[in-house]
């Protein structure tokens, strides 16, 4: 986790160093990413076959019903996702999303289980790179069963210079997404001008919750 935010600070702020040079960032949100783990595409990964086998085993065929009170419901069995809390989910998704990379070197596709981010470095306001990478990643995660929740999807624009251009939002499946002044990344509230205000009034109002 620490380091999926510091490699994302450091590409931002080594780029910001180069003259006319501003930085986007996406906070790619998932809707029920878990879920859409399909354990068969392991055998595609070239792992050790015996311990594909194991967790095949322990995904496939899982019984599950709901409970609300004392009534349970019918039994249905799954063969598909991850069960929720456990330890092997974040791994997994980790895995079945390796294929998920930046296809151009000005923009970086950061993934921490099922938070992503896509980092555009961007020079003399040519977003097109960045835009494409974008919509690149909106048609990998269909082919992938991966479902973007465009809604809770929000982006920031990094800019430092003096005479800033309006910045024109993104579109995912003709949606626009939210550009925001701060948000939460991995736990650490990350504000448009990099400053620690923000993170730290949040730590230090927890702190005095506690005592």
């Amino acid at each position: 986790m620490d380091d999926a935010i510091i490699t994302t600070l450091h590409l931002s702020l080594t780029h910001l160093d180069n003259k006319d040079t501003y930085v986007r960032i996406v906070f790619i949100d998932f809707s029920l990413a878990f879920n859409t783990i399909i354990p068969q595409r392991l055998n595609m990964l070239g792992l050790n076959t015996s311990l594909c086998n194991w967790i095949l085993n322990f995904l496939n065929v899982r019984s599950q019903s709901v409970r609300i009170g004392n009534s349970f419901s019918s039994t249905t069995t799954l063969s598909t996702g991850a069960p929720q809390g456990c330890l092997l989910s974040p791994l997994l998704l980790t895995l079945l999303t390796h294929d998920c990379a930046a296809m151009h070197s000005s923009n970086h596709i950061g993934k921490f289980a099922d938070d992503m981010t896509v980092v555009g470095l961007i020079s003399k306001n040519d977003e097109s790179v960045y835009r494409e990478e974008v919509q690149r990643l909106t048609a990998w995660c269909k082919a992938n069963s991966l479902s973007l929740n465009v809604d809770k999807t929000k982006e920031m624009v990094v800019d430092f210079r003096r005479a800033q251009s309006d910045h024109s939002p993104l579109f995912i499946n003709g949606s626009p997404v939210e550009i925001v002044k701060s948000t939460k990344f991995l736990g650490v509230h990350l504000a448009e001008n990099f400053t620690w205000s923000l993170n730290t009034t949040s730590i230090s109002k927890k702190a005095q919750q506690h005592l």
